[in-house]
């Protein structure tokens, strides 16, 4: 920023989000506006909450093993096995790419109830259909590159080095480790980066009513300009998320994992989600006016900025009273 414009602040907006949460939550409390604005944080896939498929590393298909199980001969194997894990496959990337619309959508929704301080779904849904698709397909397509490039990377790996081989596969030697976990650090850096650009790619369209290429050229030219209190900013918002995974999971075991559930984990959490919320959209509104998101709300949620009066003018010469007669 230049000498004429304030210095971006860290610790500010994430008071005035605070007090923001109780205004939105808290005053008045609602449990009928809570449970809904609390289903747009879980349409919105927000920590704690909203739509995962669970897949952990002790679930894995021992394929030698099913094949002599599941039938006498290859020919039967071949005859429905192959076509049914194709399927399953196929039916989980449908509903995971359905589930990633939704979310789209449902980040505009949820943005839409704390910036103007309403529970609604319906009218930000239909609202923000344009921008929200237009988000979908750019997630899609950066999430289809992503995977294409760190699968070309790891094939660059095992095929010369033989991974694939049944004979070399327990045989893994240092080059090969290093090689892996120099791409499994790319692919995190790209997931960093993009979660990041995302982030504030929300915001930018709801603002402007602009489309998802526009919202990503204008994020990264800010973060060009700024990455000093962009970078303070996520090293602050790692911290805050970590905060919020260590409250969920003890809320989650005391609650014997009922709070852990899908939505309900949203309502539990939703003032943290809120919180969060705010703070991007506050810290985001320091950059200008082209980012606060309240400048184009009618009956916003934070109070306007106030305007100094205006100073009186002195009447004109044509507007003066006539002087009064002489007196003879």
């Amino acid at each position: 920023m230049n000498g004429n414009q304030p210095s971006i602040q860290i610790f500010e907006p994430f008071g005035a989000a605070y007090e923001l949460m109780k205004k939105i939550l808290f005053q008045p409390f609602d449990l009928g506006k809570w449970c809904i604005i609390g289903f747009a944080a879980f349409m919105s896939g927000s920590i704690g909450g909203g739509f995962r498929i669970p897949f952990t590393s002790k679930q894995h298909w021992n394929l030698d093993s099913f094949i002599h199980t599941s039938g006498s001969s290859s020919d039967s194997f071949q005859c429905w096995v192959v076509p049914f894990i194709v399927t399953f496959w196929i039916l989980i990337v449908a509903i995971a790419i359905v589930l990633m619309w939704v979310s789209a959508r449902g980040r505009f929704i949820f943005t839409d109830c704390v910036v103007r301080n309403r529970a609604a779904i319906a009218l930000p849904w239909n609202e923000y259909r344009r921008e929200g698709n237009s988000f979908f397909l750019f997630s899609l397509v950066v999430a289809v590159l992503t995977m294409m490039i760190v699968g070309g990377l790891a094939l660059m790996v095992a095929v010369p080095l033989g991974l694939f081989s049944h004979h070399k596969a327990s045989e893994l030697h240092a080059i090969a480790i290093i090689a892996l976990v120099f791409i499994g650090l790319i692919a995190l850096c790209i997931a960093l980066f993009v979660a990041l650009v995302t982030q504030f790619m929300v915001p930018v369209m709801y603002r402007r009513r602009c489309l998802a290429r526009e919202a990503f050229s204008d994020v990264i030219s800010l973060f060009l300009a700024q990455p000093g209190p962009i970078i303070l900013f996520v090293l602050f918002g790692i911290v805050l998320v970590m905060a919020v995974t260590v409250v969920s999971t003890v809320v989650s075991c005391i609650t014997c994992c009922i709070a852990g559930l899908p939505y309900v984990s949203s309502v539990v959490l939703l003032p943290a989600f809120v919180w969060l919320l705010a703070f991007k959209l506050l810290f985001l509104r320091q950059f200008g006016p082209e980012y606060d998101v309240w400048a184009v709300v009618e009956s916003p949620a934070l109070p306007p900025t106030p305007e100094p009066p205006a100073t009186p003018q002195p009447p004109s010469p044509s507007d003066a009273p006539p002087p009064p007669p002489a007196q003879t």
